[in-house]
């Protein structure tokens, strides 16, 4: 009897023991935000893509302010060097310049006068031959010049120079024009009214002193007859 009390004892012991909760290691994860398709896109842009600041204005992406048919301004390098700006295509001084672009022989006034345009090169002088044989020097900066007076149709030519040697001709041919024609018609027309007012003179003159020769005669035969 004492023995069934011990076991029942030991029994309700053991069975305390199995129903209590064992200890057990409690680990805990944290959950990771979950990446979309369009977030890793962003996350490679931001890393692949230089920032690129945009150019301000006056910077070195605009343009000079140069006009090569303007004359008496500064020269496009001088510009370029001044504030920056851009000569497209503008050729440096160790090079001979590109051909200036002459754009009129025309007749004003008294005189003939020969306009062009300045290539985008560096220029020191330009020369303008008329008929191959005359020649006049204009400083860098000019786009037109004076010629000598040109009576017949004749070939008026422009290069431009610098150290580096002389351009390629630009060339016009040139004839009196409508605007020199009238003169020449004028000092014509004046110069036969001149002569003709000369010769109506001298008629006069001689028809009067004709005129006393014969009353002087007649006078002279009136007075015999007395």
């Amino acid at each position: 009897m004492r023995n069934l009390r011990l076991l029942v004892v030991i029994s309700g012991l053991l069975l305390l023991r199995g129903c209590s909760p064992l200890p057990t290691s409690l680990v805990v994860t944290e959950e990771l935000p979950s990446l979309t398709t369009e977030d890793y896109t962003n996350l490679e842009d931001d890393t692949t893509t230089p920032f690129v600041p945009k150019p301000t204005d006056g910077g070195p992406s605009q343009l000079c302010d140069y006009n090569p048919c303007r004359e008496g301004q500064s020269s496009c390098e001088e510009l370029s060097q001044s504030t920056g700006c851009l000569c497209p295509g503008h050729t440096l001084e160790d090079e001979a310049p590109g051909a200036p672009s002459l754009k009129a022989v025309s007749w004003n006034g008294s005189e003939v006068v020969v306009r062009w345009c300045a290539p985008y090169s560096h220029v020191k002088a330009y020369i303008v031959t008329v008929g191959g044989l005359q020649k006049q020097e204009f400083g860098w900066d000019k786009r037109s010049g004076v010629v000598q007076e040109l009576s017949r149709e004749t070939e008026v030519c422009i290069v431009a120079r610098n150290d580096a040697g002389d351009s390629e001709k630009s060339c016009m041919m040139y004839g009196p024009t409508d605007s020199s024609l009238p003169l020449t018609a004028g000092l014509i027309g004046g110069g036969l009214g001149f002569l003709l007012l000369l010769l109506l003179a001298v008629l006069l003159w001689r028809s009067r002193r004709q005129k006393k020769q014969e009353a002087h005669v007649s006078m002279s035969s009136t007075d015999g007859r007395h």
